[in-house]
């Protein structure tokens, strides 16, 4: 028989969703470099990796009560396809070049369907919360023209 393990496994997310005291960036000064930080060529996960880094930010959506992708909207910056969505196609073309060169390279060929599989299934939940167009669909030969 297994012994049970106590208490939960995995990391931990901070008790609070509040903005601590010592945090000394304003609301309006975090957005504006949110946004110049893109703007700059940085994804949104690089955005709050140097805002909790560099500038003492633990939470954007705690500090500015919404995430950065919400705030990107706001100042009418619009994405044709969400961060992890692009990360994936990236992937996937990248893969698809390297079995062009290596025919019988088994793993990955088993690895490009896993993340075929899971962009098909990003899409069709993208679809289902409007984030995507009801039109758009993954083609790997359009693929590499998103990816530059």
């Amino acid at each position: 028989m297994h012994a049970r393990r106590k208490g939960k496994a995995g990391s931990k997310h901070p008790a609070g969703r509040v903005n601590p005291d010592w945090v000394k960036m304003s609301k309006k000064d975090c957005e504006e470099l949110a946004v110049s930080m893109y703007k700059d060529g940085k994804s949104m996960a690089e955005i709050g990796l140097t805002l909790r880094d560099q500038y003492g930010v633990p939470s954007v959506k705690a500090l500015c009560g919404r995430s950065v992708s919400d705030i990107l909207k706001d100042n009418g910056i619009k994405q044709e396809l969400p961060e992890d969505m692009m990360s994936l196609v990236k992937s996937a073309v990248f893969l698809r070049k390297h079995m062009q060169h290596n025919k019988n390279d088994l793993h990955n060929r088993r690895g490009l369907e896993l993340i075929e599989s899971k962009i098909k299934r990003l899409q069709k939940y993208y679809k289902r919360t409007g984030t995507l167009e009801k039109s758009w669909f993954y083609k790997p030969e359009e693929a590499a023209l998103l990816v530059k």
